[in-house]
């Protein structure tokens, strides 16, 4: 499987678009690598960069950038509110398919031996990458910024890893290591007090501050100042005025989302400022964030609300972007910003893409895809949207208050049954036309026919699990599809019944595309073992349907 790495690098230069626009021309100049977002800040004179692909490309590009930078950019003339130590200050690797950490550092490593040694520039790892751990964490190889440097790099504990230990004047020097996804994320305040918001982020930081009492530092019985920790971990803050909004922010890295998510942040950052008697107005998203983060802060905020959280990912990204404030201070575009958004192949979703009136269009033309198998996807998933329309309906109706989240649970299942078989909707047309491909393989020699008869059984063989899914889902949807129709809104009740309609035509529908492409498969146990597990999925969809049409009936009464 394709292995895929991130490469975020951080740019000493946030005003010259010229100079900007010739280092991502370094790095779309190689092969393989996709340019996903360049953020460009103004107070802070930096340029966050991010890029994601196989990890050779990535780390070629990454070095051509390195290069480009220490060119272009005059680290003697710059200033900016961003702590700093290089044209180039910092380059992370992070780890996003099929590759672990420890190959990821590897790499890391690999480029930074490279960059020192061919560009003659100080390299210190971190993070995954530095084995010394003693010196891996950024803020304190970044301690004493650019201007501190020509001191610190002739201590021989700070010796670079890689690259001479001389003072470069004009690039100074950078930081390249792999460490896990990072989210980069500022809280706006109504205020201009630095010294206000660095109280706050001092409040909510891992790392928290000194203890002092009248103004004095607290030391232990060793001599050590006292440190008292923050509220928040796996946070990193620091507070500073943005003149081109003319406003404090907290600047906050998020080390690890698993541990403490955005909105988390976002709240606490709320409670720690209203303490101080300032308030937060909103927020601002710096670089990528994946899609779990944003539906997982919609989720958190309907739930405050008491809301039902089985709604569209749109909506619960809408939701969170509102909660937040993420659009104070520039409109927030989730296909610009959502990582998942940024990497989707759109002809992976060409089919669910399309208006109805398209997707009909495409349906009766004289291409046989898609064909009864997407259909048959394409109506289970109107069959579940029937059933989470109940759900969500139920979960505020009128004197029902307290069963919201009872729904909400039963939306949070149709929500995910809607969105796999929309997926399998594109899925089974892709199997279709795989087989085709397959058959217009060449055939002259044996080696070809061996290898055209691998490709057209490999090909069938997917062409009968699509199918398959789609059966097994819709079956599973009829799960919802009966407690809707058992105890949701009784306004609805025939709503659960066109569901339910749905789901068996669409268990059905699968079935007989599993059993013609089971007809071209040469493996009979295999096949056999299919068609007896989907008989049985069949019956019990057929079984359930008229469960739930008794339900409905009965309590339609007429």
């Amino acid at each position: 499987m394709q292995q895929l790495i991130e490469c975020v690098p951080n740019f000493s230069e946030g005003n010259d678009m010229n100079i900007i626009n010739q280092i991502t021309a370094a790095i779309e100049s190689v092969e393989g690598v996709r340019l996903l977002n360049v953020d460009p800040g103004k107070a802070t004179n930096r340029t966050v960069v991010t890029m994601v692909g196989e990890p050779q490309p990535v780390i070629e590009a990454a070095y051509r950038a390195i290069k480009k930078a220490g060119e272009l950019i005059d680290m003697s003339r710059h200033k900016g509110e961003h702590p700093r130590m290089g044209a180039t200050d910092v380059c992370p690797l992070i780890p996003i398919a099929n590759i672990s950490m420890e190959e990821t550092a590897a790499y890391a490593q690999q480029l930074a031996k490279r960059v020192g040694e061919e560009l003659q520039l100080p390299v210190y790892l971190y993070e995954a990458a530095q084995p010394d751990k003693s010196r891996s964490n950024l803020s304190v190889i970044r301690a004493g910024e650019y201007e501190g440097f020509s001191k610190k790099i002739k201590l021989p504990e700070w010796k670079p890893d890689f690259g001479p230990a001389a003072f470069d004047l004009k690039r100074g020097a950078t930081v390249i290591g792999a460490r896990d996804f990072l989210v980069a994320y500022n809280v706006n305040l109504n205020t201009t007090s630095t010294r206000r918001a660095n109280a706050i982020a001092f409040d909510i930081r891992e790392a928290g501050r000194v203890k002092r009492i009248d103004g004095k530092v607290v030391n232990d019985e060793n001599g050590k100042p006292v440190n008292i920790p923050g509220s928040l971990k796996a946070v990193k803050a620091i507070g500073w005025f943005i003149e081109e909004y003319g406003i404090a922010q907290i600047s906050i890295n998020l080390t690890n989302i698993n541990i403490t998510p955005v909105h988390i942040a976002f709240d606490e950052a709320c409670k720690k400022a209203n303490e101080r008697g300032i308030r937060v107005t909103g927020s601002e998203l710096v670089g990528l964030i994946p899609l779990k983060a944003m539906t997982d802060a919609g989720k958190y905020f309907l739930k405050k609300q008491k809301r039902s959280t089985g709604v569209s990912g749109k909506e619960l990204i809408k939701i969170a972007v509102k909660s937040m404030g993420l659009d104070e201070l520039a409109p927030f575009k989730p296909e610009e910003r959502i990582i998942e958004y940024m990497l989707a192949n759109k002809a992976d979703s060409k089919l669910v893409s399309m208006t109805l009136t398209d997707f009909a269009d495409e349906t009766a033309s004289e291409s046989p895809a898609p064909g009864g198998g997407s259909i048959s996807a394409y109506i289970g998933s109107l069959g579940i949207s029937l059933a989470t329309m109940v759900a969500n309906l139920s979960s505020h109706k009128k004197g029902w208050d307290e069963r919201w989240e009872e729904f909400s649970d039963w939306a949070d299942k149709g929500e995910y049954y809607k969105n796999e078989l929309l997926k399998l909707v594109d899925a089974d047309t892709r199997a279709f036309n795989q087989i085709m491909a397959a058959f217009g393989l060449p055939k002259s020699s044996d080696a070809e026919k061996a290898a055209r008869t691998k490709a057209i059984q490999d090909a069938t063989k997917y062409a009968i699990e699509v199918p398959y899914k789609v059966m097994q889902l819709a079956c599973d949807s009829l799960e919802v599809i009966k407690a809707m129709a058992d105890v949701g809104n009784p306004n609805s009740v025939s709503d659960a019944g066109v569901g339910a309609l749905c789901a068996r035509s669409a268990v059905m529908g699968a079935f007989m595309n599993v059993r013609i492409n089971a007809s071209g498969y040469d493996d009979k146990a295999y096949v056999n073992d299919i068609i007896t597990k989907g008989k049985a999925i069949e019956n019990k969809a057929i079984a359930f349907e008229a469960e739930i049409i008794k339900i409905v009936n009965e309590k339609i009464g007429v």
